[in-house]
Order: structure tokens, then C-alpha cells, then sequence
């Protein structure tokens, strides 16, 4: 396995979440949830998880409309998930590799394709 695979981020409801943040300064939280398409209490449960894993960073804040909840994506989380992707990004490489486009790779034994092949 990659050592940059990091699979507590690769839970498609996290990763989704972070994907998400990681071109925004801030996103409100009804965004998130309408965008990423979970319910509140599933997307609060994967907010703090990732909160306690310091991926993310949580605002509430109150005003006269409310209260409001936004989510940062921290630096830490920023590059956790840049590191996941480059990780998932060579897991596909290497998958590219092993095929032909008429999918008739014959790998011999030296090769990584070889125990797929089998």
C-alpha cells in the first residue's frame, strides 16, 4: 500500500467534505451538506471527525438571522489530501499500466501486473 493512501480520508463522505473545502476560504455548512447531498447529522458526525484529526476547522457564529456553522480546511488537511490524491493518482498509473487497450497485456513474471493477471 501507499504509505500516502490514508485511509481515514478516504471515506467517500470525508473525502467528499475536503474536496470540497479545498479551494474555499470558508464554506457554510448548509452549503456542504446540500453540495456533498447528506443529512445534518451525517455530515456533523464526519465534520468531527475530521475536526478531531485537525483536517478541519469548524466557525459557529450567531447572528440576527442565526446561528451559522462554516468549515476551513485546515493546512494539515490540505495537505493530507494532496498527499491522498497523488497516492490515489499512482494506484491509477499502475492500473493504467497493466492494461492495453485491446486488454490483451500478457505480463510476464517480473512484472507488478503479473499476481493480477494470474
Amino acid at each position: 500500500m501507499d504509505p500516502d493512501f490514508d485511509e481515514f480520508l478516504h471515506v467517500p463522505a470525508r473525502l467528499s467534505v475536503v474536496a470540497l473545502l479545498a479551494p474555499a476560504d470558508w464554506a457554510e455548512f448548509g452549503f456542504v451538506r446540500d453540495t456533498v447531498g447528506t443529512s445534518d447529522s451525517a455530515l456533523s458526525k464526519q465534520v468531527a471527525a475530521l475536526a478531531e484529526a485537525g483536517y478541519v476547522e469548524v466557525r459557529k457564529t450567531r447572528n440576527r438571522t442565526g446561528r451559522h456553522t462554516h468549515l476551513q480546511l485546515t493546512a494539515h488537511g490540505r495537505q493530507a489530501l494532496q498527499r491522498h490524491a497523488s497516492a490515489l493518482e499512482r494506484v491509477v498509473a499502475a492500473a493504467r499500466a497493466c492494461t492495453r487497450p485491446d486488454d490483451t497485456a500478457t505480463p510476464d513474471k517480473e512484472s507488478a501486473c503479473y499476481a493480477s493477471k494470474r
